[in-house]
């Protein structure tokens, strides 16, 4: 079998020609967008597949439900998918609350980015959530002090 070559015009004089290496270079330099949320969802349990590296996400939901209140929520894992972070360590804040004013930070963890271009799963298990009453409680995400998401958990009973 014969190799497959393809040959590709020379730019154009006048610089219309596009240098997709270079251009792939300087968007990893610039370091300058903002964090992106591709994936934001609770669910009971993660698991990874050692054989893949696939993630199976397991009993996902958008609310949780209580007998009475004052509740605490044993267990819940909050999985989050991030891509264009700079290179570099970073610091991952979730907050949550049911009055914008008084939101308690739930979770404060580092995590480390090796290329804006990369997507960084962050698996957070979240034990004893203490939830006083009924209701829809914010959750705002924050990368570095800089919200990049808000949402809500209804709580009801």
């Amino acid at each position: 079998m014969g190799k497959w070559t393809a040959t590709l015009p020379a730019a154009p004089k006048g610089g219309l020609g596009v240098d997709f290496a270079e251009a792939a270079d300087s968007a990893v330099r610039m370091n300058a967008a903002k964090p992106q949320v591709l994936c934001w969802q609770m669910c009971d349990a993660v698991h990874i597949d050692p054989a893949t590296g696939k993630h199976y996400l397991m009993g996902c939901f958008s609310n949780i439900r209580a007998r009475q209140f004052p509740t605490v929520h044993r267990r819940m894992v909050w999985f989050l998918t991030l891509t264009d972070v700079g290179v570099g360590k970073h610091e991952l804040k979730v907050s949550m609350g049911t009055d914008m004013e008084a939101l308690k930070p739930l979770l404060k963890r580092p995590f480390e980015s090796q290329s804006p271009l990369h997507k960084i799963n962050l698996i957070n298990d979240m034990h004893n959530l203490p939830f006083e009453t009924e209701g829809q409680y914010t959750i705002i995400i924050e990368v570095d002090e800089d919200p990049i998401l808000a949402t809500t958990l209804g709580v009801s009973g």
